[in-house]
């Protein structure tokens, strides 16, 4: 089965190391919630605010091993009022977990997004 794993954190800065930090925790975080390898993932699909341009996002993927996945980058739409240097990842994981049973990852400033779509 195919299922939507989605996750986003936030960064301090517009920077190279900062950005890479950012998703290396947020994807070890998405591993470690919902027990998945590289081998299970069918795509990522990340994007960031407009604000951070300083890294490809996939770059923290590739970093961790993360070769044979399908990776693409892309910047959220400029939104007035919304969340700041912030990077959002949705993967799409094979699994025989239940969406009940997948956990999504916020982090940082980003812990409000969850809450703020669910209004």
């Amino acid at each position: 089965m195919l299922r939507g794993i989605r996750g986003a954190t936030t960064t301090e800065e517009n920077t190279r190391s900062s950005l890479l930090a950012a998703t290396r925790e947020l994807l070890e975080a998405l591993v470690s919630g919902n027990q998945f390898s590289s081998e299970d993932v069918a795509a990522a699909i990340f994007t960031t605010t407009p604000d951070l341009n300083a890294e490809f996002p996939a770059v923290a993927a590739r970093q961790m091993g993360w070769k044979d996945v399908p990776l693409l980058c892309g910047h959220e739409m400029a939104v007035p009022h919304s969340l700041q240097k912030c990077v959002r990842v949705l993967l799409l994981i094979n699994t025989d977990r239940s969406p009940q049973e997948i956990v999504h990852v916020y982090l940082k400033a980003a812990s409000n997004l969850r809450s703020e779509q669910l209004e």
